[in-house]
């Protein structure tokens, strides 16, 4: 495994798994989920890929890491943004609607808009593993996919429509954002493309659509930064 697809993986482990559980604990006790959540996030970002290699450790002394497909999994967990029994995405993964650190809280209608756009593209993104046997099933999700990208970069293009031009150039910072995030839906569909012609590509486009889904993270995690400054 590359070390950049590390990192990656540390990063959505971070967002779609221990994310979660300390938005959890924070109801008990804020200020230990808080000291966790951003010593887990420093040591990640001074070693990239930490948290997929801390997880890794305890599926392997568990004696279950032959039998976890970390690629898979956080695919299929891509759309989660924390835990509600009451309320589940269509891959089966619960999903708290007010996950704070993937929801822009900006009231906007165009801020909300670019929420809903980025949770439904991940959430049809997380439907790969279960739709990708079946062809005709599989197209049909490509196709809400390639929707999905198009809704999502609208509102993105009317957020930053909404940014006024200054110094701190928070405008071009979403800009640059935004032509990552366009960059990777090139590949994902070069991706499918190879998928198709010869089958053999699974892996691949899992890991393409993990990208994507991390890409939709930053682009959220980026307007809320430049944002939602106190």
């Amino acid at each position: 495994m590359g070390e950049n697809n590390k990192a990656m993986y540390g990063k959505m482990i971070l967002d779609v798994v221990i994310g979660p559980l300390l938005e959890s604990l924070e109801k008990k006790d804020k200020s230990s989920a808080q000291t966790l959540r951003a010593s887990f996030s420093k040591v990640d970002t001074t070693v990239p890929g930490f948290v997929h290699d801390f997880l890794r450790g305890i599926l392997k002394k568990a004696d279950i890491q032959d039998h976890f497909d970390i690629c898979e999994t956080l695919l299929r967990l891509g759309d989660a943004q924390g835990y509600d029994a009451s309320k589940t995405t269509p891959s089966g993964a619960a999903m708290h609607p007010s996950s704070k650190e993937l929801r822009l809280l900006r009231p906007e209608p165009s801020f909300q808009e670019l929420n809903r756009c980025a949770t439904n593209l991940k959430t049809i993104l997380s439907r790969i593993p279960i739709q990708i046997d079946d062809r005709k099933q599989f197209l049909e999700t490509i196709k809400e996919i390639a929707g999905s990208i198009k809704h999502l970069l609208d509102a993105f293009n009317k957020v930053i429509a909404e940014i006024p031009g200054g110094d701190n150039g928070s405008k071009q910072i979403l800009e640059d954002r935004k032509k990552e995030f366009v960059r990777y839906s090139k590949k994902f569909s070069n991706m499918l493309k190879a998928f198709f012609r010869d089958g053999s590509q699974r892996q691949s486009v899992f890991l393409s659509a993990n990208y994507l889904i991390f890409q939709t993270n930053v682009i959220l995690r980026t307007v809320k930064q430049e944002t939602e400054r106190e």
